[in-house]
This record gives C-alpha cells, sequence and structure tokens, in this order.
C-alpha cells in the first residue's frame, strides 16, 4: 500500500505562514532542493488542499516565465507530469489534470488512492487537509522541514484536535541552515 507523506515547511516557531499569511520566508538552498526534486520525482501523485491547490496551479505550470530559480526550473516539468490530487470539500473539478476528493467520504476516497499501485502520495504544505487526514489515520510520516526564522505568530503546522504521538526515524540539516525532523505515525 502506497504511504502519504506530509511535507511542511515551517518556522523555528511553528508557523507555516507568517501572520499575514506571508510564506517568503523557507530558502530552497541545493542540498534541500535536490532531496525534495529526488523525492518529487519518485512520487506516485502530489495531494493538495484548496489553498496550496490553487497557489500550485496559478504558479507551476507557468514558472519558468516567472523564476529563474534552479529549483524552480527542475521542479516545473515533475510537477506538470507528476499526477495531482486536490482534498476539498467546495470544489468538484480542477485544471491541469487534478482529481479531486473529499466531497463524499474522504476517508474512503484516499483509502482508494492509497490502495493503487505506484509510489507514494505526497501531500504538500497547507494544514487543513494534513490536519483532515491525520485525523483520519491516513497520515503515514510526517516531514518537517524547520528553517532558522521567528514569525511570531501565523497559522500554525498542525491543526489536530488531540494528541498524535509520532516516532522520530531522521533528521538531518540541509545546507546548514534548514533542518529536516521526519516522523512516523506511533501506531
Amino acid at each position: 500500500m502506497r504511504k502519504i507523506i506530509y511535507g511542511v515547511h515551517q518556522s523555528l516557531d511553528g508557523f507555516i505562514e507568517g501572520p499575514n499569511g506571508e510564506f517568503d520566508w523557507p530558502e530552497m538552498g541545493p542540498e534541500l532542493s535536490a532531496y525534495s526534486l529526488a523525492q518529487c520525482d519518485r512520487a506516485g501523485a502530489f495531494l493538495y488542499g484548496r489553498r496550496v491547490w490553487e497557489f500550485m496551479a496559478a504558479y507551476w505550470p507557468q514558472a519558468e516565465s516567472i523564476s529563474d530559480h534552479p529549483h524552480d526550473l527542475a521542479f516545473a516539468p515533475i510537477w506538470r507530469r507528476t499526477p495531482k490530487v486536490v482534498v476539498s470539500r467546495t470544489l468538484t473539478a480542477a485544471e491541469h489534470g487534478a482529481r479531486v476528493v473529499g466531497g463524499g467520504d474522504l476517508g474512503k476516497e484516499v483509502t482508494a488512492l492509497k490502495e493503487q499501485p505506484g509510489g507514494d502520495l505526497l501531500l504538500n504544505g497547507g494544514a487543513g487537509a494534513a490536519g483532515a487526514l491525520t485525523d483520519l489515520g491516513l497520515v503515514d510520516e510526517y516531514q518537517i522541514f524547520v528553517h532558522p526564522v521567528v514569525l511570531g505568530g501565523g497559522k500554525p503546522v498542525f491543526s489536530v484536535p488531540g494528541r498524535l504521538n509520532l516516532h522520530l526515524v531522521e533528521s538531518r540539516t540541509f545546507d546548514g541552515r534548514s533542518v529536516l525532523l521526519r516522523y512516523r505515525r506511533a501506531d
């Protein structure tokens, strides 16, 4: 069965967005970029909540005309060719060949995705979809990339109603700046 891996960038004080929704602080140095690109290239599909999907769908189809950052130039073709799934209660369709789930029984829909053959499902950014899938026990691994910035407020990385017990399986630094904390669910 495929795993759902939640990958998220957070500030040192535990936020994924600043107080005004800003997300201009994560830095994709060469080591972090290489790790991310390799993982994305192996993915069976990308999973997004609606808000993150809207950002991704507006940027990645035309990234080469917006950015000359090496990471962006390398990721854009991976994003375009990788299947995409949007978790949403409000959307019924999405562009760029994405499939929408969540209008019915989210647990059954996502479990069916996990049971399909192929690479792991990467759930990127956002707290809403991650919280919903965590509540259903469907997230298998959490990859939290901690960046050396204190935002002083904003949206917290987790929005789950209760305790979540995890096991640390790896910690790693990238570019002398960011730290990966990789956890698996404690069953």
